[in-house]
């Protein structure tokens, strides 16, 4: 819960003035514009089914936590793994990893635009202290 607490919120305040451009344009489109409010993760919020901001969680084991969206032009996941160091218990790294399946047309467009940014994005969520986990 904590981690993807640290990872969706608070957001850099220019990917949430990114992410108001980009609702604004794919609503034009008819496309999902999702919710960008985000505020602390409680631990009853942050199960299978639930919204998350803009995520969904899809699923949830003891060290991951898989959110993500579908949409008529291409469906998304993103995974938090935090795994822990055989070698130094007390050390643990968080990877991501993002999915991106295109449903039409439509998703090759819009993510032809959005990649460059995603190339940003993800790293600057990492760039938080995780260092309490």
């Amino acid at each position: 819960d904590d981690i993807v607490d640290a990872f969706v919120s608070p957001l850099p305040r220019w990917i949430g003035v990114l992410m108001n451009v980009r609702n604004k344009i794919v609503s034009l489109a008819g496309l999902k514009t999702g919710n960008n409010t985000h505020g602390i993760v409680r631990p009853d919020k942050c199960v299978p089914g639930n919204k998350l901001g803009f995520f969904i969680v899809y699923d949830r084991t003891d060290n991951e936590v898989i959110l993500g969206e579908n949409d008529k032009h291409l469906d998304f996941r993103v995974s938090l793994f935090l795994d822990t160091h055989q070698s130094n218990p007390s050390k643990k790294s968080i990877a991501v990893t993002t999915v991106v399946v295109f449903n039409n047309w439509m998703g090759h467009v819009y993510f032809f635009f959005v990649k460059p940014f995603h190339k940003r994005i993800v790293p600057a969520m990492l760039r938080k202290d995780f260092s309490r986990f």
